[in-house]
């Protein structure tokens, strides 16, 4: 970005005797705002007296208002040997931050300390002391984002803050140039458009803009569209007509029933003097925002926005701020959908010149600035962002080393890997327990899969075969519930971690794991007992036992499972004691068990709990150990199945 930005500042230029009239020449070069003129003008002073500090001084000034401070170096060394000041150890640390020679820059901005008791300059140059700290710590904001140079479009001359509209893509450049801009030596710009759908641009039919006529004899640039496609703003100025205006002002064209009209200073401009370029919509096109080194601001150039009035002007304009403006300058904006903000800045901690930025807000919602990272700027200038696919691709221009021209359109794309997918196919089979202790196919049974947040995720029926088939994703945790009349429903637990293969070795884009399970329901028949496994008691005593609560638990799970039954716990003992002793150990046992199931949440009045002693004794004759614990034994049977 070496060209179409920059103000003219005054400046008193000493005239030394031999060199006399070359000297006027370059001073006049120089506060005419030909920079590129005074520099090749006082180059041929410098030839003959390499210590020349006027000749020194008026170069490095020129390198710096033209917007190549990186150039200057030499010239400000000169200048802080000779005659050391502020503004020459703070315009070196600059330049030496520039080129990314961070510790030399850090050296400079503290020796001018020494050189002012200005509060306000003195904390504009510990900013950027903190800054060169800050940009060490910087993290890539989108660290699979590459960019790419878009040779194909772009020339030997500049080319740079390209939009998306329509289907073309518009943008600036130096091609077709029918000048020379005095202050960077380089050709003047225009406006041009080609074909395109997002990245993909026709650049072997690139076109002046048709919607009207480029000028000659000076810069056109930085264009915006409103969104729908009726309002053209963009940068208009740099003329060396005497006639024409004195700086870079925004100019606007509207389309009105067969085209677009001719182009006219807009009022958001304010005064002839500022300067105001990089015009961009809001995504509603209800706002503008641009680039201004107006008054109010907080620096050199500043953010403002203005926004479309009844009439569809646009009112008085407002700055964003001290959080996106700063000391130095900020330009292009670039708001996007969902409220992130866009912007060039070289005041912010970055890694030179101008380096991209996006203001958010964070979980508190306080707005904060990030820097986009290294993979997205360079130590040169890196400005004009915008998106084809927010925020996984777009373009951004540079001036960066390595690049066709002088500035370059540059895309970007997301090149996060496609994660691999992987699918887990579950066959569910549902059999019924027999009474010899197989089982069978159960087919027409109801089985349904939640999720881990208990919503359903998938339903279906057993076919004759008893399968019902599922897809699962990995690393999950399920619920499986199987149902069917006549049957217990039956809830069980299953979870596809670790059985499925890591997708990072995977090959294919798509992989199915197939698994199985089986769902055992057993039939619900009304008054038949069913035996509880491993419920023991201590010698004369009614406590459930952990080992007892285990069991206890399944039978809980069963009753959850299957809220319309009703049943009756029952407890039996031997025959080892008196008649009474048995019955009441009996009856304390099966209501410590009953509420035992409560306390687990099952309602009160869906249990029964009976104790029938030695009444019902499987063997009544036993004589053994084993055969006095098969009378030892605790039942449930259901008594009513109560309708939904």
């Amino acid at each position: 970005m070496k060209q179409h930005f920059f103000w003219i500042s005054a400046y008193f230029l000493l005239i030394l005797g031999s060199c006399k009239s070359l000297q006027e020449k370059g001073n006049d070069q120089f506060l005419s705002g030909q920079y590129q003129y005074a520099i090749n003008t006082y180059t041929q002073i410098l030839s003959g007296d390499s210590s020349n500090l006027e000749a020194n001084r008026v170069i490095a000034e020129s390198y710096r208002l033209s917007n190549r401070i990186e150039k200057s170096e030499p010239y400000y060394k000169q200048l802080v040997e000779k005659e050391p000041s502020f503004d020459a150890y703070f315009f070196l640390g600059q330049s030496l931050k520039a080129q990314q020679k961070n510790a030399e820059a850090k050296e400079a901005f503290e020796k001018g300390k020494g050189y002012t008791s200005d509060e306000a300059l003195l904390a504009r140059n510990q900013r950027e002391i903190e800054a060169i700290k800050l940009a060490e710590g910087i993290e890539n904001y989108w660290p699979k984002h590459e960019l790419v140079n878009y040779k194909e479009l772009n020339t030997p001359g500049a080319d740079y803050a390209p939009v998306l509209s329509e289907d073309f893509l518009y943008f600036t450049s130096g091609r077709q140039a029918s000048g020379i801009y005095p202050a960077t030596g380089t050709p003047y710009t225009k406006l041009f458009r080609a074909r395109a759908d997002g990245l993909k641009v026709d650049v072997g039919a690139v076109q002046a803009l048709p919607e009207f006529k480029n000028e000659e004899g000076l810069n056109q640039a930085a264009i915006a569209i409103s969104p729908d496609g009726n309002t053209i703003i963009y940068a208009r100025g740099n003329s060396t007509s005497s006639k024409d205006l004195p700086d870079v002002a925004l100019f606007v064209s509207y389309f009105r029933g067969a085209g677009f009209t001719q182009p006219i200073w807009m009022p958001v401009n304010e005064d002839e003097t500022w300067w105001n370029s990089t015009p961009a919509f809001s995504p509603d096109g209800s706002e503008l925002y641009f680039a201004s080194n107006r008054p109010g601001g907080f620096g050199g150039i500043d953010i403002w926005k203005a926004t479309r009035l009844a009439n569809s002007d646009f009112g008085n304009p407002v700055n964003l701020g001290p959080t996106i403006n700063t000391p130095g300058n900020e330009m292009f904006p670039r708001l996007a959908a969902d409220g992130k903000f866009f912007f060039s800045s070289d005041g912010h901690p970055g890694y030179g010149k101008l380096d991209l930025f996006v203001a958010e807000k964070n979980e508190s919602g306080t707005q904060v600035i990030r820097n986009l990272g290294q993979n997205i700027n360079s130590k040169a200038d890196d400005f004009g962002i915008f998106f084809t696919e927010y925020p996984k691709a777009g373009f951004i221009s540079s001036n960066r080393e390595d690049g066709v021209g002088d500035d370059d359109i540059y895309f970007f794309e997301d090149k996060t890997p496609k994660p691999k997918i992987v699918n887990v196919l579950l066959n569910v089979y549902t059999k019924e327990a027999k009474a010899d202790g197989t089982q069978a196919v159960l087919p027409q049974t109801r089985v349904v899969l939640y999720g881990s947040d208990n919503k359903q995720q998938g339903g279906d029926f057993s076919n004759t075969n008893g399968r019902v088939r599922f897809t699962m994703a990995p690393d999950s945790d399920y619920t499986i519930i199987a149902s069917r009349g006549g049957y217990f429903s039956k809830s069980i637990p299953y979870t596809t971690k670790g059985k499925t293969p890591d997708p990072t070795t995977l090959v294919q884009e798509v992989t199915n794991i197939t698994l199985d399970t089986t769902i055992v329901l057993d039939q619900l028949i009304l008054e038949k007992a069913i035996v509880l496994e491993n419920i023991y008691y201590d010698l004369d005593k009614a406590e459930i036992r952990p080992d007892a609560a285990v069991e206890l638990d399944k039978l809980v799970k069963i009753l959850a499972d299957n809220p319309a039954i009703r049943i009756e716990l029952s407890s039996h003992t031997d025959s080892r004691s008196s008649d009474a002793y048995n019955l009441d150990l009996s009856q304390r046992r099966a209501q410590s068990a009953v509420d035992y199931m409560v306390s687990k949440g099952i309602a009160a009045d869906r249990l029964v709990a009976k104790g029938y002693g030695e009444t019902q004794l499987i063997i009544k004759d036993a004589k053994t150990e084993e055969e006095h614990q098969t009378n030892r034994r605790t039942e449930f049977k259901v008594i009513e199945i109560r309708e939904q």
